[in-house]
């Protein structure tokens, strides 16, 4: 459970109690994993707390480069707001997401970014293209980065060393 002063920074004032959604997000990427994709998972939750979506990546399964976690969630979450956009809702990602997942986050306003691991490889918001931190970015969600990150890493490693 995050501190009062957390909690007040992060939004939930008024006795609303902070939920990471993070397991579930590091779920979804062993299922991943198991089924051959790079270990990456998503969840999506609306301003009532409730999780509207949750997706691994599928990129090979599907054929789809733009198959990422945070693409698949965004366009599930879109699909039943019936709107592009999801003002309020939170996004749970277990990696950094990459430059085409960022603007995506953006593009969809969402609320807030919570993300596990760091990818100095191929992020796009801390790292290379700091997609929010750009003048042609017109939405920055809140971010807040490490959550979750150490059982994260270990599942990128493990996968990538299996693969070596």
């Amino acid at each position: 459970m995050l501190s009062l002063g957390c909690r007040a920074a992060l939004g939930y004032a008024g006795g609303m109690e902070f939920r990471s959604h993070m397991e579930m997000a590091l779920e979804e990427a062993r299922a991943a994993a198991a089924r051959g994709e790079v270990p990456v998972g998503a969840v999506l939750v609306g301003p009532d707390g409730a999780v509207i979506a949750q997706a691994g990546n599928r990129t090979r399964e599907l054929s789809d480069p733009t198959a990422h976690a945070e693409v698949l969630v965004l366009r599930a979450g879109c699909a039943a707001a019936g709107s592009e956009r999801l003002p309020g809702c939170d996004l749970y990602v277990t990696l950094e997401p990459c430059a085409m997942c960022a603007a995506a986050i953006s593009f969809a306003r969402i609320r807030r970014l919570y993300y596990g691991a760091s990818d100095p490889k191929s992020g796009g918001v801390a790292q290379g293209a700091r997609v929010y931190a750009q003048p042609q970015c017109h939405h920055v969600p809140e971010v807040y980065d490490g959550i979750g990150a150490g059982g994260a890493e270990a599942l990128l490693r493990d996968f990538f060393a299996g693969r070596r």
